[in-house]
Protein backbone atom coordinates (compact mmCIF):
# COMPACT_ATOMS: atom_id res chain seq x y z
CA UNK A 1 0.00 0.00 0.00
CA UNK A 2 1.67 3.24 -0.75
CA UNK A 3 0.23 6.89 0.36
CA UNK A 4 -2.15 8.92 -2.14
CA UNK A 5 -0.46 12.11 -1.07
CA UNK A 6 3.72 11.49 -1.12
CA UNK A 7 3.36 8.04 -2.68
CA UNK A 8 5.57 6.39 0.52
CA UNK A 9 5.48 2.70 0.64
CA UNK A 10 3.54 1.43 3.94
CA UNK A 11 2.16 -0.80 5.99
CA UNK A 12 -1.56 -2.02 6.04
CA UNK A 13 -1.34 -1.45 9.51
CA UNK A 14 -0.59 2.45 9.46
CA UNK A 15 -3.23 5.26 10.13
CA UNK A 16 -0.78 7.93 9.35
CA UNK A 17 2.21 8.22 6.94
CA UNK A 18 5.25 8.55 8.46
CA UNK A 19 6.96 10.44 5.80
CA UNK A 20 4.02 13.71 4.98
CA UNK A 21 1.56 13.14 8.30
CA UNK A 22 -1.22 12.37 6.44
CA UNK A 23 -4.40 10.44 7.75
CA UNK A 24 -4.25 7.26 5.43
CA UNK A 25 -8.10 7.05 4.22
CA UNK A 26 -9.54 3.66 2.96
CA UNK A 27 -12.79 4.07 3.17
CA UNK A 28 -14.95 5.11 0.12
CA UNK A 29 -16.86 8.66 0.15
CA UNK A 30 -20.43 8.06 1.54
CA UNK A 31 -22.64 10.62 3.11
CA UNK A 32 -21.93 8.81 6.41
CA UNK A 33 -17.88 9.14 6.11
CA UNK A 34 -18.50 13.43 5.00
CA UNK A 35 -20.82 13.51 7.82
CA UNK A 36 -18.40 11.99 10.51
CA UNK A 37 -15.67 14.17 8.62
CA UNK A 38 -17.45 17.25 9.15
CA UNK A 39 -18.23 16.81 12.99
CA UNK A 40 -14.93 16.14 13.63
CA UNK A 41 -12.95 19.26 11.79
CA UNK A 42 -16.41 21.80 13.09
CA UNK A 43 -18.59 20.35 15.27
CA UNK A 44 -17.32 17.93 17.92
CA UNK A 45 -16.08 19.76 21.41
CA UNK A 46 -12.77 18.79 21.03
CA UNK A 47 -12.01 20.01 17.27
CA UNK A 48 -9.46 21.87 16.34
CA UNK A 49 -11.69 24.87 14.79
CA UNK A 50 -13.21 25.46 18.58
CA UNK A 51 -9.88 24.58 20.21
CA UNK A 52 -8.11 27.32 18.47
CA UNK A 53 -10.81 29.88 18.61
CA UNK A 54 -11.33 29.58 22.54
CA UNK A 55 -7.35 29.37 23.65
CA UNK A 56 -6.42 32.20 21.21
CA UNK A 57 -8.35 34.40 24.10
CA UNK A 58 -7.32 32.05 26.86
CA UNK A 59 -3.58 31.93 25.95
CA UNK A 60 -2.95 33.38 22.39
CA UNK A 61 1.03 32.90 22.67
CA UNK A 62 0.42 28.83 23.31
CA UNK A 63 -1.27 29.19 19.67
CA UNK A 64 0.81 31.54 17.62
CA UNK A 65 4.31 30.72 19.24
CA UNK A 66 3.60 26.99 19.18
CA UNK A 67 2.54 27.19 15.37
CA UNK A 68 5.78 29.36 14.96
CA UNK A 69 8.14 27.18 16.36
CA UNK A 70 6.67 24.00 14.86
CA UNK A 71 3.91 22.59 16.84
CA UNK A 72 1.35 22.29 13.43
CA UNK A 73 -1.04 19.37 15.02
CA UNK A 74 -2.76 20.78 17.98
CA UNK A 75 -4.91 23.72 16.50
CA UNK A 76 -5.66 24.33 13.32
CA UNK A 77 -3.33 26.28 10.39
CA UNK A 78 -2.80 29.81 10.37
CA UNK A 79 -4.31 29.89 6.69
CA UNK A 80 -7.16 27.78 7.00
CA UNK A 81 -8.01 29.58 10.39
CA UNK A 82 -8.05 32.94 7.93
CA UNK A 83 -9.86 31.71 5.06
CA UNK A 84 -12.81 30.34 8.10
CA UNK A 85 -12.90 33.78 8.94
CA UNK A 86 -13.14 35.38 5.79
CA UNK A 87 -16.15 32.27 4.95
CA UNK A 88 -17.96 33.53 7.86
CA UNK A 89 -17.27 37.21 6.67
CA UNK A 90 -18.83 36.65 3.34
CA UNK A 91 -22.17 35.21 4.89
CA UNK A 92 -22.16 38.72 7.24
CA UNK A 93 -21.36 40.24 3.66
CA UNK A 94 -24.06 38.11 2.11
CA UNK A 95 -27.10 38.44 4.45
CA UNK A 96 -26.41 42.71 4.89
CA UNK A 97 -26.36 43.37 1.58
CA UNK A 98 -29.38 40.59 1.33
CA UNK A 99 -31.61 41.36 4.12
CA UNK A 100 -30.14 44.29 6.49
CA UNK A 101 -29.31 47.30 3.84
CA UNK A 102 -31.90 49.26 5.47
CA UNK A 103 -29.22 49.01 8.82
CA UNK A 104 -26.07 49.96 6.58
CA UNK A 105 -26.92 53.56 7.14
CA UNK A 106 -23.32 54.57 5.70
CA UNK A 107 -23.85 53.73 2.34
CA UNK A 108 -27.42 55.51 2.03
CA UNK A 109 -25.74 58.72 3.42
CA UNK A 110 -22.57 58.17 1.82
CA UNK A 111 -24.62 57.95 -1.84
CA UNK A 112 -26.94 60.64 -0.82
CA UNK A 113 -24.10 62.85 -0.45
CA UNK A 114 -22.07 61.01 -3.75
CA UNK A 115 -25.08 62.22 -6.33
CA UNK A 116 -25.60 65.64 -4.34
CA UNK A 117 -22.32 66.80 -5.56
CA UNK A 118 -22.84 69.36 -8.25
CA UNK A 119 -20.93 68.16 -11.75
CA UNK A 120 -21.35 65.02 -11.80
CA UNK A 121 -20.98 63.94 -15.36
CA UNK A 122 -17.38 65.26 -14.42
CA UNK A 123 -17.09 63.37 -10.95
CA UNK A 124 -14.77 60.72 -11.09
CA UNK A 125 -16.90 59.13 -8.21
CA UNK A 126 -20.17 59.28 -9.62
CA UNK A 127 -20.32 55.50 -11.03
CA UNK A 128 -18.54 53.91 -7.97
CA UNK A 129 -21.25 52.31 -5.97
CA UNK A 130 -21.45 52.92 -2.54
CA UNK A 131 -21.28 49.38 -0.66
CA UNK A 132 -18.41 49.06 -2.30
CA UNK A 133 -16.82 48.65 0.90
CA UNK A 134 -18.98 46.27 2.16
CA UNK A 135 -19.02 43.99 -0.87
CA UNK A 136 -15.13 43.69 -0.80
CA UNK A 137 -14.77 43.33 2.73
CA UNK A 138 -13.24 40.23 2.32
CA UNK A 139 -10.75 41.64 -0.10
CA UNK A 140 -9.77 44.19 2.18
CA UNK A 141 -8.61 42.30 5.02
CA UNK A 142 -6.55 40.34 2.81
CA UNK A 143 -4.99 43.42 1.41
CA UNK A 144 -4.36 44.94 5.15
CA UNK A 145 -3.00 41.99 6.71
CA UNK A 146 0.36 42.09 5.31
CA UNK A 147 0.25 45.95 6.61
CA UNK A 148 -0.59 45.02 9.66
CA UNK A 149 2.15 42.43 9.75
CA UNK A 150 4.41 45.45 8.84
CA UNK A 151 3.59 47.40 11.49
CA UNK A 152 3.94 44.89 14.22
CA UNK A 153 7.61 43.30 12.51
CA UNK A 154 9.13 47.56 12.19
CA UNK A 155 7.79 48.04 15.89
CA UNK A 156 9.61 45.32 17.12
CA UNK A 157 12.66 45.96 14.94
CA UNK A 158 12.92 49.47 15.61
CA UNK A 159 12.82 48.76 19.49
CA UNK A 160 15.21 45.59 19.05
CA UNK A 161 13.47 42.88 19.72
CA UNK A 162 14.08 41.10 16.65
CA UNK A 163 12.56 37.28 17.96
CA UNK A 164 10.43 36.96 14.67
CA UNK A 165 10.83 38.06 11.23
CA UNK A 166 8.63 39.05 9.11
CA UNK A 167 6.82 36.21 8.13
CA UNK A 168 6.18 35.44 11.25
CA UNK A 169 5.05 38.24 12.56
CA UNK A 170 2.20 37.99 9.44
CA UNK A 171 1.28 34.32 11.62
CA UNK A 172 0.92 36.65 14.24
CA UNK A 173 -1.41 39.29 12.22
CA UNK A 174 -3.26 36.41 10.42
CA UNK A 175 -4.57 34.30 13.65
CA UNK A 176 -5.28 37.93 15.02
CA UNK A 177 -7.00 38.78 12.06
CA UNK A 178 -8.93 35.65 11.59
CA UNK A 179 -10.12 35.88 15.52
CA UNK A 180 -11.09 39.32 15.20
CA UNK A 181 -13.19 38.79 11.52
CA UNK A 182 -14.97 35.88 13.50
CA UNK A 183 -16.07 38.00 16.44
CA UNK A 184 -16.84 40.67 14.26
CA UNK A 185 -18.97 38.91 11.76
CA UNK A 186 -20.82 36.79 14.72
CA UNK A 187 -21.96 40.08 16.56
CA UNK A 188 -22.90 41.89 13.47
CA UNK A 189 -24.75 39.12 12.45
CA UNK A 190 -26.49 39.60 15.72
CA UNK A 191 -26.93 43.12 16.14
CA UNK A 192 -28.24 43.09 12.93
CA UNK A 193 -30.61 40.74 13.72
CA UNK A 194 -31.80 43.10 16.52
CA UNK A 195 -32.45 45.72 14.29
CA UNK A 196 -29.12 48.32 14.97
CA UNK A 197 -27.43 49.88 12.67
CA UNK A 198 -24.07 48.84 10.86
CA UNK A 199 -21.87 51.72 11.59
CA UNK A 200 -23.07 51.92 15.52
CA UNK A 201 -22.35 48.40 15.64
CA UNK A 202 -18.75 48.62 13.90
CA UNK A 203 -18.34 51.48 16.08
CA UNK A 204 -19.04 49.69 19.43
CA UNK A 205 -16.55 46.93 18.28
CA UNK A 206 -13.31 48.87 17.00
CA UNK A 207 -12.40 49.65 20.99
CA UNK A 208 -12.68 45.93 21.93
CA UNK A 209 -10.24 45.22 18.62
CA UNK A 210 -7.39 47.20 19.85
CA UNK A 211 -7.68 45.84 23.26
CA UNK A 212 -7.20 42.23 22.25
CA UNK A 213 -4.52 43.23 19.61
CA UNK A 214 -2.66 44.57 22.51
CA UNK A 215 -3.37 41.62 24.86
CA UNK A 216 -1.97 39.24 21.87
CA UNK A 217 1.06 41.39 21.56
CA UNK A 218 1.88 41.12 25.36
CA UNK A 219 1.03 37.52 25.51
CA UNK A 220 2.73 36.60 22.42
CA UNK A 221 6.03 38.67 23.12
CA UNK A 222 5.87 38.41 26.97
CA UNK A 223 6.85 41.98 27.64
CA UNK A 224 5.75 44.24 30.41
CA UNK A 225 2.79 46.45 30.35
CA UNK A 226 4.54 49.88 29.00
CA UNK A 227 6.67 48.00 26.72
CA UNK A 228 4.07 46.45 25.21
CA UNK A 229 2.22 49.81 25.18
CA UNK A 230 4.98 51.54 23.47
CA UNK A 231 5.34 49.23 20.46
CA UNK A 232 1.36 48.89 20.03
CA UNK A 233 1.38 52.43 19.44
CA UNK A 234 4.36 52.47 16.98
CA UNK A 235 2.99 49.50 15.27
CA UNK A 236 -0.44 51.39 14.70
CA UNK A 237 1.00 54.65 13.73
CA UNK A 238 3.03 52.24 11.11
CA UNK A 239 -0.25 50.38 9.88
CA UNK A 240 -2.02 53.73 9.55
CA UNK A 241 0.33 55.37 7.79
CA UNK A 242 1.17 52.73 5.15
CA UNK A 243 -2.64 52.07 4.85
CA UNK A 244 -2.95 56.33 4.01
CA UNK A 245 -0.72 55.99 1.72
CA UNK A 246 -1.91 53.23 0.11
CA UNK A 247 -5.49 54.59 -0.09
CA UNK A 248 -4.15 57.75 -1.63
CA UNK A 249 -2.02 56.17 -3.98
CA UNK A 250 -5.18 53.82 -5.43
CA UNK A 251 -7.69 56.81 -5.13
CA UNK A 252 -5.17 59.45 -7.34
CA UNK A 253 -5.03 55.87 -9.78
CA UNK A 254 -8.69 55.87 -9.67
CA UNK A 255 -9.27 59.74 -10.55
CA UNK A 256 -6.54 59.04 -13.13
CA UNK A 257 -8.12 56.32 -14.98
CA UNK A 258 -11.79 58.22 -14.82
CA UNK A 259 -10.33 61.50 -16.37
CA UNK A 260 -8.74 59.56 -18.77
CA UNK A 261 -11.94 57.08 -20.19
CA UNK A 262 -13.93 60.91 -19.33
CA UNK A 263 -12.03 62.49 -22.05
Amino acid sequence: MNCKNCNKVLVDSQKYCDECGAKIIQNRLTPKVIAAQINEQFLSIDNKLLKTFIDLFKRPEVVINGYINGTRKRYIDVLQYFAVSLTLAGIQVFLMTTFFRDAIGFDSQLNQTIQSMPGQENNPFAGIESDIFTKYQGLIYILTVPLSALGTWLAYFITRNRKYNYTEHLVVNLYYSGQIIIITAIFSILFLLFGLNYVIVSTILTLPTFIYFFYVLKRVFNEDFWNTLAKFILAMVIYLGSLLALTIIAMLIIVAIALIINK
